[in-house]
Protein backbone atom coordinates (compact mmCIF):
# COMPACT_ATOMS: atom_id res chain seq x y z
CA UNK A 1 0.00 0.00 0.00
CA UNK A 2 2.75 2.61 0.27
CA UNK A 3 3.11 2.38 -3.15
CA UNK A 4 -0.36 3.42 -3.73
CA UNK A 5 -0.06 6.52 -1.27
CA UNK A 6 3.41 7.51 -2.87
CA UNK A 7 1.30 7.02 -6.65
CA UNK A 8 -1.42 9.07 -4.94
CA UNK A 9 0.62 11.62 -3.64
CA UNK A 10 2.36 12.33 -6.48
CA UNK A 11 -0.65 12.52 -8.81
CA UNK A 12 -2.38 14.87 -6.22
CA UNK A 13 -1.43 18.60 -7.38
CA UNK A 14 -2.02 17.87 -10.79
CA UNK A 15 -5.75 16.23 -9.87
CA UNK A 16 -6.27 19.72 -7.56
CA UNK A 17 -5.42 21.70 -10.79
CA UNK A 18 -7.49 19.37 -12.80
CA UNK A 19 -10.10 20.01 -10.43
CA UNK A 20 -9.86 24.03 -10.48
CA UNK A 21 -10.00 24.14 -14.14
CA UNK A 22 -12.82 22.11 -14.38
CA UNK A 23 -14.71 23.96 -11.98
CA UNK A 24 -13.52 27.38 -12.84
CA UNK A 25 -14.41 26.76 -16.90
CA UNK A 26 -18.40 25.15 -16.06
CA UNK A 27 -18.66 28.45 -13.28
CA UNK A 28 -16.87 30.88 -16.18
CA UNK A 29 -19.53 29.02 -18.70
CA UNK A 30 -22.25 29.82 -16.50
CA UNK A 31 -21.59 34.14 -15.82
CA UNK A 32 -21.30 33.73 -19.88
CA UNK A 33 -24.61 32.25 -20.09
CA UNK A 34 -26.16 34.94 -18.14
CA UNK A 35 -24.52 37.90 -19.71
CA UNK A 36 -24.66 36.88 -23.15
CA UNK A 37 -27.49 34.88 -23.66
CA UNK A 38 -24.88 31.90 -25.22
CA UNK A 39 -25.51 28.07 -23.90
CA UNK A 40 -29.07 28.40 -23.07
CA UNK A 41 -28.99 32.09 -21.51
CA UNK A 42 -30.50 32.93 -17.81
CA UNK A 43 -33.10 30.73 -16.59
CA UNK A 44 -35.68 31.66 -18.47
CA UNK A 45 -33.83 32.38 -21.63
CA UNK A 46 -31.67 35.50 -22.87
CA UNK A 47 -29.22 37.47 -20.73
CA UNK A 48 -29.68 39.16 -17.29
CA UNK A 49 -30.25 43.09 -18.61
CA UNK A 50 -27.09 44.84 -17.54
CA UNK A 51 -27.00 46.03 -13.62
CA UNK A 52 -29.74 44.09 -12.36
CA UNK A 53 -29.18 43.31 -8.80
CA UNK A 54 -27.76 40.21 -7.91
CA UNK A 55 -28.10 39.21 -11.17
CA UNK A 56 -26.10 41.06 -13.20
CA UNK A 57 -23.31 40.88 -10.61
CA UNK A 58 -23.36 38.07 -10.05
CA UNK A 59 -23.08 36.35 -13.66
CA UNK A 60 -19.75 39.30 -14.00
CA UNK A 61 -18.22 37.40 -10.78
CA UNK A 62 -18.95 34.53 -12.54
CA UNK A 63 -17.65 35.01 -15.20
CA UNK A 64 -14.58 36.32 -14.33
CA UNK A 65 -13.56 34.57 -11.15
CA UNK A 66 -14.26 31.55 -13.21
CA UNK A 67 -11.69 32.80 -16.04
CA UNK A 68 -9.30 33.63 -13.38
CA UNK A 69 -9.40 30.16 -10.86
CA UNK A 70 -9.69 28.38 -14.40
CA UNK A 71 -6.56 29.92 -15.02
CA UNK A 72 -5.13 29.88 -12.08
CA UNK A 73 -4.17 33.22 -11.49
CA UNK A 74 -4.76 34.87 -8.19
CA UNK A 75 -6.29 31.53 -7.16
CA UNK A 76 -6.94 31.59 -3.51
CA UNK A 77 -8.56 35.77 -4.16
CA UNK A 78 -10.98 34.66 -6.89
CA UNK A 79 -11.93 31.53 -5.09
CA UNK A 80 -12.55 33.16 -2.38
CA UNK A 81 -15.09 36.30 -3.81
CA UNK A 82 -16.16 33.05 -5.39
CA UNK A 83 -17.43 30.92 -2.79
CA UNK A 84 -18.94 34.36 -1.47
CA UNK A 85 -21.16 34.96 -3.83
CA UNK A 86 -22.25 31.67 -4.16
CA UNK A 87 -23.21 31.45 0.15
CA UNK A 88 -25.12 34.88 -0.38
CA UNK A 89 -27.03 32.87 -3.81
CA UNK A 90 -27.80 30.18 -1.67
CA UNK A 91 -28.82 32.09 1.53
CA UNK A 92 -30.49 35.15 -0.07
CA UNK A 93 -32.28 33.22 -3.27
CA UNK A 94 -32.49 29.84 -2.70
CA UNK A 95 -32.65 29.01 1.05
CA UNK A 96 -35.90 31.36 1.74
CA UNK A 97 -37.69 28.86 -0.57
CA UNK A 98 -36.56 26.00 0.97
CA UNK A 99 -34.82 24.96 4.08
CA UNK A 100 -32.49 21.84 1.70
CA UNK A 101 -30.39 22.78 -1.60
CA UNK A 102 -32.81 19.75 -3.34
CA UNK A 103 -35.85 21.44 -2.28
CA UNK A 104 -34.69 25.30 -3.02
CA UNK A 105 -32.69 24.54 -6.80
CA UNK A 106 -29.94 25.31 -4.29
CA UNK A 107 -27.31 22.66 -4.99
CA UNK A 108 -25.41 24.09 -7.59
CA UNK A 109 -24.87 27.40 -5.35
CA UNK A 110 -23.90 24.88 -2.36
CA UNK A 111 -21.44 22.72 -4.48
CA UNK A 112 -19.62 25.73 -6.08
CA UNK A 113 -19.67 27.18 -2.73
CA UNK A 114 -17.54 24.60 -0.82
CA UNK A 115 -15.63 23.83 -3.98
CA UNK A 116 -13.98 27.01 -4.18
CA UNK A 117 -13.98 27.41 -0.40
CA UNK A 118 -11.29 24.34 -0.66
CA UNK A 119 -9.31 25.84 -3.68
CA UNK A 120 -8.81 28.95 -0.73
CA UNK A 121 -7.63 26.88 1.69
CA UNK A 122 -5.47 24.48 -0.98
CA UNK A 123 -4.18 26.45 -3.66
CA UNK A 124 -4.18 26.07 -7.14
CA UNK A 125 -2.52 22.64 -7.51
CA UNK A 126 -0.49 22.23 -10.67
CA UNK A 127 -0.62 24.35 -13.80
CA UNK A 128 -1.46 27.65 -12.85
CA UNK A 129 -0.22 30.61 -13.87
CA UNK A 130 0.35 32.10 -10.42
CA UNK A 131 3.45 29.13 -10.66
CA UNK A 132 4.57 30.25 -13.63
CA UNK A 133 5.21 33.67 -12.79
CA UNK A 134 5.91 33.36 -9.50
CA UNK A 135 8.69 31.39 -10.88
CA UNK A 136 9.68 33.93 -13.32
CA UNK A 137 9.85 36.68 -10.64
CA UNK A 138 12.49 34.43 -7.91
CA UNK A 139 14.36 33.85 -11.57
CA UNK A 140 14.15 37.46 -12.78
CA UNK A 141 17.38 39.00 -11.75
CA UNK A 142 16.97 41.99 -8.94
CA UNK A 143 17.72 45.29 -9.15
CA UNK A 144 20.73 45.22 -7.37
CA UNK A 145 22.13 42.53 -9.84
CA UNK A 146 21.49 44.32 -12.63
CA UNK A 147 22.98 47.58 -11.20
CA UNK A 148 25.95 45.69 -10.72
CA UNK A 149 26.14 44.68 -14.35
Amino acid sequence: MPALRDSLDTAKPYVLGLFRIVIGVLFAFHGAAQLFGIFGGAPGGGSVPVGVWPYWYGAVIQLVCGLLVAGGLFTRTAALIASGSMAYAYFVVHQPTALLPLQNDGEPSAMYCWSFLLLVFTGPGALALDKLLATRRQSAPTAEVVAAM
